[in-house]
């Protein structure tokens, strides 16, 4: 094999996974940011409605879904059942990921995630009445803060940003014009011997690898080249964006709180975690490890699930999408992680962090343990 062919596969399908991923946070931050976070205020009143609320807060893609229910949960507005949903359906950055590279799977795996998270708020619910508290609501300034400023409006005149452009803007709207001609010409489309499929490569003669690896081509509507337009169409709307928002709202949200803060690190994790597996996978069958190590993939994957940060969890994502580990390992890393949505909670309320991270834990663990011996 070819290393300097399959090490440019290798960047080619990490430019391709990051510049998805970035594309989608800028989307959903600029959503964020100008609708001030008025739907949270419309809470249901009832127990069962904030379990329902929360959990569909932890499916928006990256932190700011898991920001609010923690924020609305040291404001005492939605309950530690309500919490727990919210945690057990979040994946935090990994979400962009998986919709970018297994998006039926990432259909799959949310649904699943959201009953569950239902399942168990209504649970917790029942026997705990009341969390502790009380608890202090200062820290999310960072966020709470667009409330209180009119500037996050966000609207600019075009000519006028085009006229005066800053350095920001103009890396910004030279980065996404390049991602789209990337993705239309087909530069940024895996390829089909390297890359992502390169983990099946690399062990080709072993035929147990292929069913998993088959199970996860995309078709018909998830076809690869139909997602490709469908995320070109996505990022000539984030492309309008960057030409119409003023100078703040940029450099605060889209700079500030995406490029800033995400970029290097899911290019980093991402390009690691391909380079990790390629050279594993070129000494070691890792179809064959697992299959002979289930049980200790399954407590790496929910050990590693409670770090309360993106980026660990990218290689669960990788080993799965490559068919080297089965869809109860993958659920189990799923369920305990949350990205780095915790982070605000452990500052705030060790306590709570310390109970959610046990609950998921523990419901991982069944669920891991049922597919384990299932065989799923």
């Amino acid at each position: 094999m070819n290393f300097v062919t399959d090490f440019i596969d290798i960047l080619r399908n990490t430019l391709l996974i990051t510049g998805l991923v970035m594309v989608m946070m800028l989307l959903i931050e600029y959503i964020n940011v100008t609708s001030h976070g008025k739907r949270l205020q419309r809470l249901q009143k009832t127990r069962f409605g904030q379990v329902v609320f929360a959990a569909i807060l932890g499916l928006i893609p990256g932190c700011m879904g898991g920001f609010a229910a923690v924020s609305l949960f040291t404001h005492n507005v939605i309950n530690f059942g309500a919490l727990s949903a919210a945690f057990i359906s979040a994946t935090g950055d990994e979400s962009f990921v998986m919709f970018a590279t297994i998006p039926e799977t990432a259909i799959l795996l949310n649904i699943l995630l959201f009953v569950l998270a239902i399942i168990v708020g209504v649970a917790v619910n029942m026997f705990v009445k009341k969390f502790p508290a009380p608890f202090q609501a200062n820290h999310f300034a960072i966020h709470s803060e667009d409330h209180h400023h009119h500037h996050s409006s966000s609207k600019g005149s075009w000519k006028e940003n085009l006229k005066n452009i800053s350095f920001q803007r103009a890396i910004l709207i030279t980065g996404v014009i390049i991602f789209i001609v990337g993705l239309v010409s087909g530069l940024l489309d895996h390829s089909h011997d390297h890359g992502m499929d390169i983990m099946d490569h690399a062990h080709c003669d072993h035929d147990h690898g292929h069913e998993h690896h088959h199970h996860h081509d995309m078709n018909f509507l998830f076809n690869e080249r139909w997602l490709n337009l469908l995320f070109v169409g996505v990022s000539v709307i984030v492309l309008y964006i960057l030409l119409k928002v003023n100078d703040h709202f940029l450099s605060d949200h889209l700079w500030g709180h995406v490029i800033k803060k995400h970029f290097l690190k899911i290019f980093l994790w991402t390009l690691g975690a391909l380079v990790f597996i390629y050279l594993i996978m070129l000494n070691v069958n890792i179809q064959d490890w697992v299959s002979d190590n289930a049980l200790w993939i399954l407590l790496i994957a929910i050990l590693i699930g409670i770090i309360p940060e993106s980026g660990p969890h990218m290689i669960f994502i990788t080993l799965f999408a490559s068919g080297h580990i089965p869809f109860s390992v993958f659920l189990a890393n799923s369920i305990v992680q949350e990205g780095h949505s915790a982070l605000p909670l452990l500052a705030e309320s060790k306590r709570g962090f310390v109970w959610v991270k046990l609950l998921k834990i523990m419901l991982a663990a069944i669920a891991g343990l049922l597919g384990y011996f299932i065989g799923f």
